[in-house]
């Protein structure tokens, strides 16, 4: 059975684009931004996953594997921002400072 690697399309890389390296060097760039691209890339495969299954479901064109495996890409990338935000709101929590 072949090795199937999804870890190609959750690599920190990945999260900021290409064009924005200059802003990834400590001290330049912002979190908002780069929360904000990760976002926005989490939204692209989630959305490359609806069409896939819908490529399978009515034009009968797709492949059930690659729907499958584009959805779990999305799941994964989606579990993974969730944890990443429960982390920040327990960290803003414990730092006392508490919400408005």
């Amino acid at each position: 059975m072949a090795d199937i690697s999804i870890s190609d399309s959750i690599k920190p890389a990945d999260i900021v684009s290409e064009n924005n390296k200059a802003e990834r060097q400590p001290g330049s760039g912002s979190f908002g931004s780069a929360l904000k691209d990760a976002i926005a890339d989490i939204n692209n495969l989630q959305n490359d996953a609806d069409k896939a299954i819908a490529k399978v479901q009515m034009e009968n064109a797709g492949s059930i594997h690659e729907a499958m495996i584009a959805l779990e890409k999305a799941g994964i990338s989606f579990q993974v921002m969730m944890q990443v935000r429960n982390k920040i709101l327990d960290d803003y929590e414990n730092a006392g400072i508490g919400f408005i």
